[in-house]
């Protein structure tokens, strides 16, 4: 007990002079910070003592780190050691395993999907299997963080899994040699027609500029007209990547972006090294809400260039920069040490990051707090937030219904069944939900006795609570009621309505139990609306050239 107390005192010494007393001098700075770990050693001592149920020394200063650092910003975070893993993985891409995505249905925990190429895949899980026991341990008290660490361990090892399939009466065991894991940062590229390319990039790993480059070399062989860059739902990740992907495209010695923070020495300005693949090429970068980080570095330079055109939605806006500090028992500090700056000399971060809409997104910024700069050609852009797109699109918000049915598991659990009854489907580009098997979705809903309530029925019931408060029901109950009978879920009139946003939902999630990630893009992306009109605006040579004209004004909201 004494040694775990001593090293969590050790390790809140390390993060408290880490954080830092600027408006002092040196000897004040000294003096509040041993005042202030005094004070916190003794009251973490009264506690341990005297607390009349029995602490846990690690949880309970786990639990002080956490806030501690969140009263700084989102983003500078302890990692103990347990955690070491899958920070590992989200740097890396890689990771011992089976290679595939589970997730909790209810009280059963499920393959939710199976890598192409991977152990899952390769011996015989499929998305939709539950998973009985791993390692002769029973799931079902389990939540998925502790099945995804017994799945996960040393490779070329067997774990030993034994889980259940729609359609089959008996249990299945299987021994899956586990593998090094490696997700494609691509997990997708291609010639979307005869003139333009199309490149899928879902995170900044290691090596991830190598993929781009890749895709974009064996792209070119087809002598595209214009690139589409999705960077859509990219969180970001390791800044030089998106260093080495915004060379590829603009020319050596121009600058992508610059840090600057408290340590003056580890200011940096970084700078196209190399000489560029392609200067001329036509470029869209697609971009939305969950765009953030290295993403942004992307979609910032190339529009502070006027190398390309950033269409979609504002960005998320992180514009903060990390370092991992090591510290004692294989733990790490990941510690905001600096922000970045993108050609014009705008700063990504959004200004209020405590105050985000309910999807993350940035919200709406006065016009006080924003600051005008130009591109390359003299572009009016802002900062504030994100990086604005040059053509706005935003995609069609889904119904309550879809949500409900995507939520209720009701579209997966029908992709289970489907892929039980039929061995095969067309390609991707050529499958599509016929009325007979939408039809049988529908049966298949109603089978499941599913309810659910529209956000306007519970706005309503809202309103009516608030109605008998304020004693207005009674005077208006019949409209009220009125209202209500209108508003009442109908699944079959409903999922009538909604049918074509319904059936690219289910297409997408039957076409990844037989084609996977790859082909579930492949499918996607004729009914992509976003990439509709990132080649529409590609293909016309004046709505392109006419976004870089001198003071053509990029939207600050």
């Amino acid at each position: 007990m004494m040694k775990m107390k001593r090293f969590w005192i050790g390790l809140v010494i390390v993060m408290i002079v880490g954080a830092g007393f600027y408006s002092f001098t040196r000897d004040e700075r000294n003096f509040e910070v041993a005042k202030s770990l005094d004070i916190y050693h003794t009251l973490f001592r009264e506690l341990n003592m005297f607390y009349v149920d029995e602490v846990n020394p690690n949880k309970l200063v786990k639990t002080s780190i956490d806030e501690m650092l969140e009263s700084l910003d989102p983003y500078t975070t302890f990692i103990s050691e347990d955690e070491m893993e899958d920070f590992r993985f989200m740097t890396t891409g890689e990771y011992a395993g089976i290679g595939a995505l589970i997730s909790k249905q209810k009280d059963k925990i499920i393959i939710a999907e199976p890598y192409e190429g991977f152990p899952a895949q390769k011996f015989g899980l499929k998305a939709g299997d539950v998973l009985i026991e791993v390692e002769g341990k029973p799931t079902k008290d389990m939540n998925t963080e502790d099945v995804s660490n017994l799945l996960k361990g040393p490779a070329n090892k067997p774990v030993k899994i034994k889980y259940e399939r729609y359609g089959q009466k008996k249990p299945i065991e299987v021994d899956v040699v586990r593998e090094k894991i490696h997700i494609d940062a691509v997990p997708y590229y291609g010639m979307i027609d005869n003139t333009t390319a199309y490149i899928r990039l879902s995170n900044f790993t290691v090596n991830c500029s190598n993929e781009v480059k890749k895709a974009f070399l064996e792209l070119k062989k087809n002598n595209p007209h214009s690139l589409i860059l999705d960077l859509r739902g990219n969180p970001g990740g390791l800044l030089m990547e998106a260093v080495e992907i915004v060379n590829f495209f603009v020319p050596k010695g121009s600058e992508i972006v610059s840090t600057r923070g408290k340590v003056t020495q580890w200011d940096k300005v970084y700078k196209a090294a190399s000489n560029p693949i392609d200067t001329t090429i036509k470029i869209a970068v697609l971009t939305n809400s969950g765009s953030a980080s290295a993403s942004e570095i992307v979609a910032g330079a190339i529009q502070d260039h006027d190398r390309g055109i950033i269409v979609g939605t504002r960005t998320f806006g992180k514009g903060l920069v990390q370092t991992t500090r090591d510290l004692s028992y294989n733990t790490k500090l990941k510690v905001t040490t600096a922000k970045y700056y993108i050609p014009s000399g705008r700063c990504i971060q959004a200004l209020d990051y405590a105050h985000r809409n309910e999807d993350g997104s940035v919200g709406n910024i006065p016009d006080s707090l924003i600051s005008e700069f130009t591109t390359k050609k003299g572009r009016k852009v802002y900062d504030g937030g994100g990086v604005a797109p040059d053509v706005k699109f935003e995609s069609d918000a889904l119904s309550s219904l879809s949500i409900n049915l995507i939520t209720k598991y009701l579209i997966f659990d029908f992709a289970t069944k489907f892929s039980s009854e039929n061995e095969s489907i067309a390609p991707p580009e050529d499958f599509f939900i016929t009325d007979d098997i939408y039809n049988q979705f529908i049966v298949y809903v109603n089978g499941n006795n599913f309810k659910y309530e529209s956000q306007s029925q519970a706005e309503l019931d809202e309103l009516i609570k608030s109605a008998k408060k304020d004693k207005y029901y009674d005077m208006a109950e019949s409209e009220f009621e009125a209202l209500r009978a209108k508003l009442e879920p109908n699944f079959n009139k409903d999922a009538e309505h909604f049918s074509e946003e319904i059936k690219e939902l289910l297409q997408d999630e039957i076409v990844s139990r037989y084609y996977y990630q790859k082909g579930a893009i492949r499918a996607a992306i004729n009914d992509d609306k976003g990439i509709k009109k990132a080649i529409e605006e590609l293909n016309s040579e004046t709505a392109y050239s006419g976004y870089f004209k001198t003071g053509k004004i990029i939207s600050m909201n």
